[in-house]
C-alpha cells in the first residue's frame, strides 16, 4: 500500500487535513486546531486544494478528484449515493436509503454518513432529517450549517437557509 501523506488546507471555518497517496484522496477531515502547512503541496494534494479554493469561492460545484476512502461495501454504496446529491440541494436519510436499495436502512445510512472520511468532497453535509432539520454531522452542526448556507448562497442566491 502506498504511503499516506497528510497535507493541510485552511478553509474559511478552520483547517482541513487532506490524507492522500500519489493516486487517491483517502480522507478530508476537519481539525479543531490550526495547523500550518510547511511544504508546498504537489500532485493530487495540489489538485484537491485548488478545487477546494474554487468550491469556497463559489466557482466549483462538482469535485473531480480520484477518491479512495476505506469502508465496507455498504458504506461505499452510501458514499457513492451522496455524490449524486446536487450542489445546493439536500436529501434525507430515507432518500439515500432508497437510492442504495433498502428504505428500511435509514439508521445504517446515517451511520455510514457519519463515517464518511472525505468531508465536503463526498457531500455528507447535504443529508438532513426527513423533517428538514439539521441532524448530526461528524464535523459539527455549525460546519454543516455553514456549508449548506454557502452552497445556497452561490447555487440558489439565498442568504440564509437555516
Amino acid at each position: 500500500m502506498p504511503e499516506l501523506i497528510t497535507s493541510y488546507y485552511n478553509a474559511p471555518f478552520g483547517t482541513l487535513a487532506i490524507r492522500h497517496n500519489e493516486e487517491f484522496i483517502t480522507a478530508v477531515q476537519f481539525l479543531d486546531e490550526e495547523h500550518t502547512e510547511t511544504r508546498k503541496p504537489k500532485g493530487i494534494a495540489q489538485q484537491c486544494m485548488f478545487q477546494l479554493d474554487e468550491y469556497f469561492s463559489g466557482k466549483l460545484r462538482n469535485f473531480d478528484l480520484p477518491l479512495g476512502p476505506s469502508g465496507t461495501d455498504f458504506q461505499k454504496r452510501v458514499w457513492m449515493a451522496l455524490q449524486n446529491i446536487p450542489y445546493a440541494s439536500t436529501a434525507s436519510y430515507l432518500d439515500i436509503a432508497k437510492l442504495v436499495g433498502d428504505e428500511k436502512s435509514t439508521r445504517a445510512v446515517g451511520a455510514a454518513n457519519g463515517k464518511n472520511p472525505v468531508a465536503i468532497i463526498i457531500p455528507c453535509h447535504r443529508v438532513i432529517g426527513s423533517d428538514n432539520s439539521l441532524t448530526g454531522y461528524a464535523g459539527g452542526l455549525h460546519r454543516k450549517k455553514w456549508l449548506l448556507q454557502h452552497e445556497a448562497k452561490f447555487g440558489l442566491g439565498v442568504q440564509t437557509l437555516f
